[in-house]
């Protein structure tokens, strides 16, 4: 039960005065539903009107608030030009000018012979000083000189600034005091003052470093939420490792007859990864690791690997993909791996229909398939296996948790692998898979060599085209990827399909197009000629930046780089440089990209290590965009900035932590506290694995 505390925050914002039925629309389409998500409605700037001149001190371009007698109005003389009120002080006269405004309207508001506080930006119009539309115009009765700097919020179309100013004031009277969550040593070291006049201080900044993420007041209320998501991931995985798990111990003798087989040596990374794989499944508590790796660091062969200890030990194992392509490349490299081994590998995908399907899901449900791989058409309730033992889901960030539950859901006390090819910056690992064990790989497999990348100006593309004939002399196969264009996937496409047809024209047959509106059997044909070479070049969206594998293909051409994130160039950079040979990528940009653009295409000239990358693109881009915040399952922050607040996460998950390991039901005063925080931030979920929850 949320504690009696925090109904006043958890009322629907109708509940506040002055907020009707039309109102209520605006501010949800802008917060959210409930009085607190107001209150996390944070100011983003500052209206100062501090400096308050005489009329002849008054600076044209400067906000100033002058206190002035209305003396005359001057109605507009004919249509298009403005109504005018002449006021004065002792030291000079000012005009105030208005556009369209009504006469009654100013009449009532500025009557002759009255006194009045008027704001706004001053101006000079023939050496006569002017403010239009005045922002501030009241009674000098109904101005505190002391509040003279308001907040500014984010707004959104409809809602007028005063009436949110309004609405807010209401919203923040009705935050409660609440019992200190905080551990008292950090609150004393870090200066913060209690959670309810934290929160009235973000809201009413008297300066510009009160705005700033570092200002005192703001990072205490952005810790309150990084420690409620902290603790509750806690809890999460404490009630992970609390389910009864089974122990799953092979006899290594499939592991070490294919590792036998393999080409390379596995690096140290692959190993280590292993080892922490092969204890969590050996252990009486069920595995949920991520399994982080980089474009062409050798997931897939620690997945095999793991799926081999499961079969090993008398389980089936399943390996999930995203999308149709995906699922076929994985069977496509783990058959010739496993050919000979007596494992039985299949592949159900949503193509699958009919009596085939049928027979296969047969034969799965008896026990006669030992390696599952397949798409989303797996989660379906007609799929059943004999004992699953362990699940490998890749690209976790395309599939959400709760479909991470259902395939556990498949077997009893099903292991979890969870990879992404995605290098996700540490920060956003706590966040976002705090729940989790997490295994990196750090190092290349032997042999692949580092991609040439070329920054260059669209100006040169006639250069792109001849060197592009050049290396087709040489038998190389060729990636273009052509420009999201504002977001817009039929322009995408034009661009994409004007691009094929120009290059066909210039270098006869053999250039693909491929695109995410084609069909997936359609997507599967081109790919398969382009991977069997009777296409040469592949002209494409960037449908083809997870996965798609072609050690054939080394020059990758991405044009207007400057509007892909750093995250997604990298991942279409990892389509080449997959084999042995040397590969290049060519980043064309257009125009003049921006201080952002630049830095980007500066950092991918400079590495290819993509957990730099990722570490800079949530940099330059904030947490929210760098795995694509809709699908990727993260928090979404209200108060906390990640690229700011690291430090603040760190402590956080140790605080958390260590409150668990003191106090693991949340019963003490503190532990009591903290219940409140985690209903504050709506993290109910988890007060539900405390025991007297």
């Amino acid at each position: 039960m949320r504690p009696e505390a925090l109904f006043s925050l958890f009322k629907p914002l109708q509940t506040l005065p002055g907020v009707g039925p039309r109102l209520a629309v605006l501010l949800e389409k802008l917060v959210g539903a409930h009085v607190v998500d107001l209150i996390w409605h944070l100011p983003v700037g500052i209206v100062d009107r501090s400096h308050q001149p005489r009329i002849s001190g008054i600076e044209p371009g400067r906000l100033v608030t002058v206190t002035v007698v209305v003396e005359a109005h001057q109605p507009a003389a004919r249509a298009g030009l403005p109504s005018r009120v002449r006021c004065a002080d002792e030291t000079g006269t000012l005009d105030l000018v208005f556009f369209h405004a009504r006469g009654d309207w100013l009449q009532k508001q500025l009557p002759v012979g009255s006194t009045r506080v008027v704001s706004g930006r001053a101006e000079f119009y023939h050496g006569q000083p002017q403010i239009a539309h005045p922002d501030l115009i009241v009674d000098p009765a109904e101005f505190d000189p002391s509040a003279a700097v308001e907040p500014v919020y984010g707004m959104t179309a409809g809602l007028a600034p005063k009436t949110l100013a309004k609405i807010m004031t209401a919203a923040l009277s009705s935050a409660p005091d609440l019992p200190e969550w905080l551990d008292g040593p950090l609150k004393a070291r870090e200066g913060w003052a209690d959670w309810r006049e934290a929160l009235m201080t973000a809201h009413s900044p008297q300066s510009l470093a009160e705005l700033d993420p570092q200002s005192p007041a703001r990072q205490r209320l952005a810790y309150d939420e990084l420690l409620a998501g902290q603790l509750a991931l806690a809890l999460i995985r404490r009630a992970q490792r609390r389910l009864k798990g089974r122990e799953l111990k092979g006899d290594g003798r499939l592991r070490s007859a294919i590792e036998a087989r393999l080409p390379y040596r596995l690096t140290n990374a692959q190993q280590g990864s292993l080892a922490e794989i092969f204890a969590d499944m050996a252990a009486p508590a069920r595995m949920l690791r991520l399994l982080q790796g980089d474009v062409g660091s050798g997931k897939t062969v620690v997945a095999l690997l793991a799926m081999l200890a499961a079969v090993e030990a008398g389980t089936q194992a399943a390996l999930m993909a995203p999308t149709e392509i995906l699922a076929r490349q994985h069977l496509e490299t783990l058959a010739p791996m496993l050919e000979g081994s007596g494992v039985r590998l299949e592949i159900l995908t949503g193509r699958d229909k009919g009596k085939a399907r049928e027979a296969l899901l047969a034969r799965l449900a008896a026990g006669e398939i030992d390696i599952l791989v397949g798409t989303h058409a797996v989660f379906q309730d007609d799929v059943a296996f004999a004992d699953l033992g362990l699940a490998v889901v890749d690209e976790q960030h395309r599939f959400g948790v709760h479909q991470r539950l259902q395939l556990s859901g498949k077997g009893s006390a099903v292991d979890m692998l969870v990879m992404t090819a995605t290098p996700i910056p540490r920060t956003l690992t706590l966040t976002a898979y705090g729940d989790m064990e997490v295994s990196r790989l750090t190092e290349k497999p032997p042999g692949r060599q580092p991609v040439k990348t070329i920054v260059l100006p669209s100006t040169r593309l006639g250069e792109v085209v001849s060197a592009i004939s050049r290396k087709r002399a040489e038998g190389a196969r060729i990636y273009w990827v052509c420009p999201l264009v504002d977001e817009s996937e039929q322009m995408d496409l034009a661009a994409a399909t004007d691009r094929q047809v120009m290059l066909e024209a210039e270098f006869g047959p053999g250039v693909g197009l491929i695109h995410g509106k084609m069909k997936a059997a359609d997507k599967d044909k081109v790919m398969a000629d382009f991977a069997a070479g009777h296409l040469w070049m592949l002209v494409a969206t960037t449908v083809i930046e997870v996965g798609v594998n072609v050690p054939e293909a080394t020059v990758m051409v991405i044009e207007h780089a400057e509007r892909f994130g750093l995250a997604q160039l990298h991942q279409l950079r990892g389509r080449v440089g997959r084999g042995s040979g040397e590969s290049t990528c060519l980043l064309v940009y257009d125009g003049q990209p921006g201080e952002t653009a630049k830095a980007r295409l500066r950092i991918m000239r400079e590495t290819e290590d993509g957990f730099v990358i990722a570490e800079e693109d949530l940099r330059l881009r904030g947490a929210g965009d760098v795995l694509g915040t809709k699908q990727s399952g993260l928090p979404q922050f209200r108060l906390a900035d990640l690229a700011e607040h690291t430090p603040l996460l760190e402590i956080a998950r140790d605080d958390a932590r260590l409150i668990l390991k003191m106090d693991g039901e949340l019963q003490s005063d503190r532990g009591k506290a903290l219940r409140t925080l985690l209903y504050l931030f709506e993290r109910d979920a988890a007060v539900r694995y405390l025991r007297s929850g």
